[in-house]
């Protein structure tokens, strides 16, 4: 199943990430460019760096100037978040570029890849949930709650697995279509944001 192949990707991406446990650390892409699962692991990286991020940019110490340089990095992570996403869904629309639609086939109101990001962001939440119920700082109460979170999430994994099969088994059946469109961000564009726009 495609769904449990992507997340054996981000997993091990997310384990990678953990080794240095760093956002500062360089990316290493070990799969061929060519290939989905270049994609998909530079996809979760990206969501991996972000995630620990927007940790950071929360510390209440915070110097002000390291915050605002923080959240310009954060914006260009979202960006190239939904590029992979792009990306990812081109991937999908040239597969199956020759399947044959029927007459009375439906769009899906979310696209493959746009499933597959919330499958990336779900193995990060399922990833840092057992740190949490693994603690031995932590109190009975806390590694409870997070244990019982963790049965959630471990719950929404298996719906998720579930979707995302199902619509591409729908998409390569022809009895759903996809488009890809493209995001159009408005506040990272200097002719759209009208703050941007006014330092021109």
């Amino acid at each position: 199943m495609f769904s449990e192949f992507a997340y054996s990707i981000f997993w091990k991406s997310i384990a990678q990430y953990h080794i240095a446990d760093t956002v500062n650390q360089p990316f290493i892409n070990p799969y061929d460019k060519n290939d989905i699962d270049h994609l998909l692991h530079r996809k979760n990286w990206i969501d991996t760096v972000q995630w620990h991020y927007e940790d950071i940019i929360r510390d209440p110490n915070i110097d002000p100037v390291d915050a605002l340089k923080l959240k310009r990095k954060i914006d260009a992570s979202n960006q190239d978040r939904t590029d992979l996403v792009e990306f990812i869904d081109s991937y999908f629309l040239e597969k199956h570029q020759s399947v044959q639609v029927l007459s009375n086939a439906t769009i899906n109101t979310e696209s493959p890849a746009w499933a597959l990001d919330r499958l990336s962001i779900l193995a990060l939440k399922v990833y840092h949930m057992q740190e949490e119920a693994n603690r031995d700082d932590a109190t009975d109460e806390h590694i409870e709650k997070c244990k019982q979170k963790l049965q959630v999430l471990l719950e929404q994994k298996k719906d998720l697995f579930t979707a995302i099969d199902q619509l591409l088994k729908d998409i390569e059946s022809g009895n759903k279509y996809m488009k890809v469109y493209k995001q159009m961000k408005m506040y990272n564009d200097e002719e759209l944001n009208p703050v941007l726009r006014g330092q021109k």
